[in-house]
């Protein structure tokens, strides 16, 4: 069965994105000092150690499940996640604008849970790779997420957008896994059900 994971990057005071986050600017300012983990200055992936594993893990996702505030900044990634040729399912109580309609991988559904029984669903025994702040909130509090992994960066951004702003209560979470490289600190948990 598919395990569902939030993969965010995240700087040491909590913001996956940076100032002045919006269509134009997606993830705002400074957003990519929280990538450079896993990619070169070139922007291209990183070819081995702990990073390149770990976007390995990312790039053999069974499905994604993604906010719509991300993805529709980032025009639903033309369609395809990174080239993955997987489904991307997004969590919406509204329709989708019309240029989804040329994304044939791209599903918007009615609300967290379904999007999440779905993208298991088409996982298989693969994760489901999801992403967005408001997102994996939302799944934490549905009780649909099974695993959190944190890339969390040594920066301070001082403003933008922040992953646990609003839950609902306390979460304890089980440590499965930490790496610690010079970039970043790789955090994976478990949530509980």
């Amino acid at each position: 069965m598919a395990t569902a994971v939030l993969d965010m990057s995240m700087s040491l005071d909590g913001y996956v994105a940076g100032p002045n986050d919006g269509p134009g600017n997606p993830g705002g300012d400074g957003f990519m000092r929280l990538h450079e983990w896993a990619f070169t200055p070139d922007f291209q992936p990183r070819q081995s150690g702990p990073s390149a594993e770990l976007m390995d893990r990312i790039g053999a996702a069974g499905a994604v499940v993604s906010g719509r505030r991300t993805a529709e900044q980032v025009d639903h990634w033309g369609g395809d996640h990174g080239g993955m040729g997987i489904p991307i399912f997004v969590p919406s109580h509204r329709p989708p604008g019309p240029e989804v309609a040329g994304y044939p991988l791209v599903t918007y559904v009615d609300g967290i849970v379904e999007a999440m029984a779905r993208a298991k669903a088409a996982a298989g025994d693969r994760r489901v790779h999801v992403i967005g702040a408001y997102t994996g909130q939302r799944a934490i509090e549905a009780g649909v997420l099974d695993e959190v992994q944190i890339h969390q960066i040594p920066v301070l951004f001082g403003g933008g957008r922040r992953l646990f702003d609003v839950l609902p209560a306390r979460v304890e979470l089980e440590i499965l896994e930490v790496i610690d490289t010079p970039e970043a600190t790789h955090i994976r948990y478990r949530v509980p059900r």
